[in-house]
This record gives C-alpha cells, structure tokens and sequence, in this order.
C-alpha cells in the first residue's frame, strides 16, 4: 500500500508536467500568450516535485557521494 501511494505521489505531477507541455505546444499554434505561461508554470511545479522528491529519498537513504578532496599540505 505504501509503495502504491509513492507511485501516486510521482504520478500525479508526471501528468501536470506533460499537460503543460500540452499547453506550451498548442500555444506556439493559437498565439495565446498566458496558454504558454500555464503550461510553463505546470511544467516546472511538476519537474520541480518529481526532482525534489528523488533528492529527499536519496538524502534519506545515504546514497548522495561525498566527492574526495585533498587538502593541500603548506609548500
């Protein structure tokens, strides 16, 4: 049941982002400025969440690499 609410959660603004680019497509044809504009906003709200979301399970889970880093000794 968890795993099915998790799915939802990335589902739901998987389909924002793809109405927006629905929205940003047929603007470029019927000249509607705020058309573009919705579509823009909904497609990055839907992006924005979905790259949000991996960020906090991979914090949550350690898998972030830590990058080496030599300290220079005094020459």
């Amino acid at each position: 049941m968890v795993r099915f609410i998790a799915i939802l959660i990335l589902i739901i603004p998987g389909v924002f982002s793809a109405y927006g680019i629905k929205l940003m497509r047929d603007s470029l044809f019927d000249d509607m400025g705020f058309q573009f504009l919705f579509g823009l906003l909904f497609f990055i709200i839907g992006i924005a969440f979905i790259g949000g979301f991996i960020v906090h399970r991979d914090k949550k889970k350690q898998l972030n690499k830590k990058k080496n880093v030599r300290k220079r000794k005094g020459v």
